[in-house]
């Protein structure tokens, strides 16, 4: 069984190349239970998950294991760890061991990204990222691949953080600025792409014009969220899965409990969007939401892009 570095991961992971992975896999053939989530508290009463997600296709078994813990930024660490073992579907053999940390990050940027082409406007030109995350890193060149922007603004709770990130990013020859006033700043934009650990909302509704794309993705637990419910009656709501982003994440579950939308309201998910199922976006004027919750193919995806360039490579 491989052991592929963290660096490879990164290497054979860019944007642009893993939203087209993305768009292939999810015309094909695959199987994708329904993945296994268990909640449970460390030594410090933090409340954390554990995740197991597998998918197969005719060719490979694909299986991550995911563990969030929120309480690791008190001590500077990551909140996600995750690893990704990809075996040989005919016999069950390992074949590579990776850290799927970036992976995950990379793909959840890249679906939205991915999202994004069939539901933010074509002229879209202002775009804001919400969070500093292992994710929130990664939305700017992802959304990149898929729109030009020409202003992009980025807002994290820590000031310091941010300046860091803004830094790097100008570092790459992309242009960004240090977002003060959340509130503006969401008034202006195009294109609105929120991943954060936030347990309450933080976009409004009221903040948001006719015409902008909403790209939720922080919220994994059913308690949590990130926008109101202003802002889910104002939207026309896609998803990743109906299974996941209804029943897991509180963006969806909170306002479908408390009689808001149904489950009905969901116009299309990512597969009938990429399949031409439903066209996606259908007004210049019309404000569109899409909500994920991660998918298992998505990982299998990325992981084939690594597994086959570090092949490539070694042979």
């Amino acid at each position: 069984m491989l052991i592929i570095p963290e660096d490879k991961v990164r290497q054979y992971l860019n944007y642009p190349e893993l939203i087209e992975a993305l768009r292939e896999i999810f015309r094909s053939d695959y199987t994708l239970p329904l993945r296994h989530h268990h909640f449970y508290t460390n030594t410090e009463g933090d409340h954390n998950t554990l995740i197991l997600m597998p998918v197969w296709n005719r060719d490979f078994i694909g299986m991550k294991q995911v563990t969030v813990a929120p309480g690791n930024a008190r001590e500077n660490k990551p909140s996600v760890y995750a690893q990704y073992i990809l075996s040989d579907a005919k016999t069950g053999q390992p074949l590579a061991l990776m850290n799927a940390a970036e992976l995950t990050s990379r793909r959840t940027a890249c679906t939205s990204a991915l999202a994004s082409g069939f539901l933010s406007r074509a002229d879209a030109e202002n775009l804001l990222v919400v969070g500093g995350g292992a994710v929130a890193k990664h939305l700017v060149e992802a959304h990149l691949a898929v729109r030009k922007f020409k202003k992009i603004g980025i807002w994290m709770r820590n000031p310091d953080k941010l300046a860091i990130r803004v830094e790097e990013l100008r570092t790459k020859g992309i242009e960004v600025y240090a977002v003060e006033n959340l509130e503006e700043a969401a008034h202006e934009a195009d294109v609105i792409s929120c991943a954060t650990l936030s347990k309450t909302p933080i976009i409004k509704g009221e903040w948001i014009k006719p015409g902008t794309h909403l790209d939720m993705i922080g919220s994994h637990k059913p308690d949590t969220r990130e926008t109101d419910d202003d802002a889910i009656r104002k939207s026309t709501l896609f998803v990743d899965s109906r299974m996941g982003a209804l029943h897991e994440t509180g963006e969806l579950a909170m306002p479908v409990a408390d009689g808001i939308i149904s489950e009905k309201n969901v116009q299309a998910d990512i597969v009938e969007l990429v399949k031409g199922i439903h066209p996606g976006r259908k007004s210049q004027e019309e404000i569109t939401l899409f909500k994920s919750a991660g998918l298992a193919v998505e990982d299998l995806a990325a992981a084939l892009l690594v597994y086959k360039g570090f092949t490539s490579e070694t042979l």
